[in-house]
């Protein structure tokens, strides 16, 4: 059931003038009463220096956009007199060249980052992306740290539902031994015994023992049949809590990471099992990406008030949320430091929250919450940059016990859509000047590149070498990414169905180049190499069957798309020691610059009107799914049912992809105009039918001329070719707006609309 808040109409606010700028009333209240109470900033500082930042790169910032447009522009024109598969790559290679598309490679790049924490730096584990502007999933994500193995495994499809073993209504005891005996074995894999096995295990107890560095805790197991082991690598043994001879809690520790052994002989779980273990907790989604962008629907001030809202309390400690469950009032708050004792004795304290990176917008889009001396919208993602590293330092100025982020005194911004080096130079620029504003130490600000479109793929070194001494991150994005592919090649040809895009050349050579290049330039020891999402939340066996690539490949995080899948995917990590893979692939020869420069295009199209017909349908069911939520719900990132009922997490990275697909095959005569129409009407009483239990859901199908949703995707689709790169922003926030002017304009509408809202 969707969370619906109190709805506001788009830019009700009477903006006030403040110097040079126009800010709507919600947003000055939010900073002067919110934000800059507790860092020692100024107001009057604050808003002079965004107007410094909007009249020192606005223009900029057009001119880069501007830049883009000039690009796709002399490839379209490329394409046209050179149709079909590029059959001259050099002779290709050399125009990308002259028109500035691929620029020199440098030589020799070496990051030199400093400040950063260890989940970035040192450490490999799960990613979670969460939308900020949901209060319980940034709270949910915020506290994936740690997870419970049981939990997982029990509510999950890795242990199948056979032999009595269902997961429906009760605690099912079978079911229960299934997990139970799972655990065993991965304790047995990760941790084990010098002799015997943990599936043996009646008692873990702890001894002192003498050592060089002093008197330590030694961890010690009675098996059945009376024999005694201990920990094959008894250097795994971390730390404890409770009575040494009848812990509580068993700390042990594998590639860096942390499992809880918790022990409760009167707890219910505990009670059944032979050692007294209650559960495995496993330390789990290291990191977070608090999302401001994709997966969130913030079209003007009243939203991104809750955005940077949100975030804020995260940076201050203080966000909590409440709902109801079960008929129960549930409340959600940041979860505190777990408190343990080393071996050696000492207090050990280990973090409770996943450390939190932004993820404020790129930069095609404007906002109206803030107008520039012309008048204008603002580019909004340099009002991100400056609101969401002003919340920071809340977090940085922190002292004592009080819930921290980073340990290291950093600010990690993911910043995504950015298209080459020049993009890159423009983002380091935009963030020392919000540290001046700020009076932030230069390099406070780190920056994750998402490597997600065409042009920042081909120019990868010369990306990184842009933000040598501030990245912190590299990701391959392969959903925008293949967006931007077919975008690019747009008038190339018709490109391939769906399907079979993910067996090109270019994403094997995308995916390589991205590993080889940030280990070549020096990540490893100083930032995260990240992989995509594992878009199926419901398919976690498929998951841990699939998803140990990413790790093996030599990347150092992966997205996953809940805290459940968080806790499978860290089971990767146990399996597969990344420093030791990237290690390995440290002098690996990239993948051919030839393979990642080949477009998806489909050398002799012979598909049959059923083929046709199927990608239809599939690709416009995604479309109306995702953006029927997203005008009419507000709602930016969900778990959207497929053509085959199967529910996949989308955002507006898949819609991109489904648009451009359809735009291709429109622009190429695959597909007409009327056969799409009749898709798009066939599809919406489906996507209807999928949504029928949601109460806040308004079907499309009883009046399709009305319904502002299926008009966005029918624009969506039928001018795919004409949005800037392809993104699906503009048309997403203008029928968004439009949307919410007209409920709020209806006679039964009360003060704030309650009833319809993100």
């Amino acid at each position: 059931m969707s969370t619906l808040p109190t709805l506001q109409p788009a830019m009700t606010h009477v903006p006030t003038r403040l110097g040079n700028l126009q800010v709507a009333d919600v947003l000055i209240r939010f900073v002067e009463d919110e934000l800059l109470p507790g860092t020692g900033l100024s107001a009057r500082r604050f808003w002079q220096g965004l107007a410094t930042l909007m009249a020192e790169l606005g223009a900029e910032n057009q001119a880069l956009l501007q830049r883009r447009e000039d690009l796709q522009t002399r490839m379209d024109a490329w394409h046209r007199a050179n149709p079909g598969p590029v059959q001259d790559m050099e002779a290709y290679t050399d125009f990308l060249k002259h028109i500035g598309y691929l620029v020199p490679e440098p030589v020799s790049v070496k990051v030199t980052t400093r400040g950063v924490d260890a989940e970035i730096a040192d450490l490999a584990g799960p990613q979670l992306v969460v939308p900020v502007m949901n209060a319980r999933y940034a709270l949910n994500a915020a506290n994936a740290r740690w997870g419970s193995l049981y939990d997982a495994l029990y509510g999950s499809d890795v242990i199948p539902e056979t032999d009595g073993a269902g997961r429906q209504g009760p605690y099912n005891p079978v079911r229960g031994a299934k997990v139970i005996g799972a655990g065993r074995d991965l304790l047995d894999r990760i941790v084990p015994l010098a002799t015997g096995s943990h599936h043996q295990a009646q008692r873990y107890f702890l001894s002192p023992t003498e050592t060089p560095e002093g008197l330590r805790m030694t961890l010690s197991v009675a098996l059945a049949g009376g024999q005694q082991a201990v920990l094959r690598s008894p250097q795994q043994f971390s730390g404890y809590l409770g009575d040494p001879a009848c812990p509580g809690h068993i700390l042990l520790i594998n590639n860096g990471l942390h499992i809880d052994l918790q022990l409760d002989p009167t707890h219910p779980i505990g009670q059944q099992d032979a050692a007294s273990i209650k559960d495995i907790v496993l330390e789990s989604a290291l990191t977070t990406i608090q999302d401001c962008e994709d997966s969130v629907a913030a079209v003007d001030a009243d939203d991104k008030v809750l955005v940077y809202r949100n975030w804020l309390g995260l940076m201050t400690g203080s966000l909590t949320d409440s709902f109801i469950k079960r008929g129960d009032t549930v409340r959600r708050s940041l979860q505190a430091d777990r408190q343990f004792v080393s071996a050696a004795g000492q207090p050990l304290r280990l973090p409770g929250r996943s450390l939190m990176l932004v993820r404020n917008v790129g930069h095609l889009m404007t906002t109206d919450a803030v107008l520039d001396a012309r008048g204008a919208p603002v580019p909004e993602g340099i009002l991100d940059g400056l609101v969401t590293a002003a919340a920071a330092l809340h977090d940085l100025s922190a002292r004592g016990n009080r819930i921290r982020n980073s340990r290291e005194g950093s600010v990690y911004i993911v910043k995504p859509k950015m298209h080459g080096p020049e993009e890159v130079a423009f983002t380091c620029r935009l963030f020392g000047h919000i540290e001046q504003v700020l009076g932030m130490s230069r390099g406070t600000l780190k920056l994750g590149i998402m490597d997600e479109e065409r042009r920042t793929s081909v120019n990868l070194k010369a990306c990184i070498a842009a933000a040598s001494d501030r990245v912190i991150f590299i990701n391959t994005g392969f959903l925008d990414r293949t967006g931007d592919e077919i975008h690019t090649c747009m008038e190339a040809g018709p490109v391939v169905r769906k399907v079979n895009m993910k067996t090109q050349r270019w994403i094997g050579a995308y995916e390589d180049r991205n590993v080889t290049t940030g280990l070549a330039c020096g990540l490893a020891g100083r930032g995260q190499i990240g992989k995509g999402m594992w878009a199926m939340p419901d398919n976690m066996a498929q998951m841990l069957r699939e998803k140990i690539a990413h790790p093996q490949a030599g990347a150092s995080c992966a997205w996953v798309p809940s805290p459940t899948a968080a806790t499978l995917h860290v089971l990767h990590y146990h399996q597969v020691s990344v420093a030791e893979r990237q290690a390995q692939l440290q002098h690996s020869r990239p993948a051919a610059l030839d393979d990642l420069l080949t477009p998806p295009l489909a050398e002799a199209p012979e598909w049959t009107a059923a083929e046709i017909d199927a990608e239809l349908e599939n690709n416009v069911q995604g479309v109306l799914g995702y953006v029927v939520r997203w005008i009419d719900m507000g709602i930016g990132c969900s778990k959207v049912p497929d053509i085959h009922n199967v529910g996949l997490m989308e955002d507006r990275a898949t819609l991109r992809i489904s648009c451009q697909h359809l735009g291709n095959w429109l622009r190429h005569g695959v597909c007409s105009r009327e056969q799409v129409m009749a898709t798009l009407r066939r599809m919406a009483p489906v996507v209807d039918a999928q949504n029928r239990h949601d109460p806040a859901y308004q079907p499309m199908a009883d009046d399709l001329a009305d319904s502002i949703a299926f008009q966005a995707a029918s624009e969506l689709i039928f001018k795919a070719a004409e949005q800037p790169s392809g993104y699906t922003e503009p048309v997403l926030h203008s029928r968004r707006k439009q949307f919410k002017t007209r409920i709020c304009q209806r006679p039964e509408a009360e003060v704030g609309c309650v009833g319809v809202g993100s």
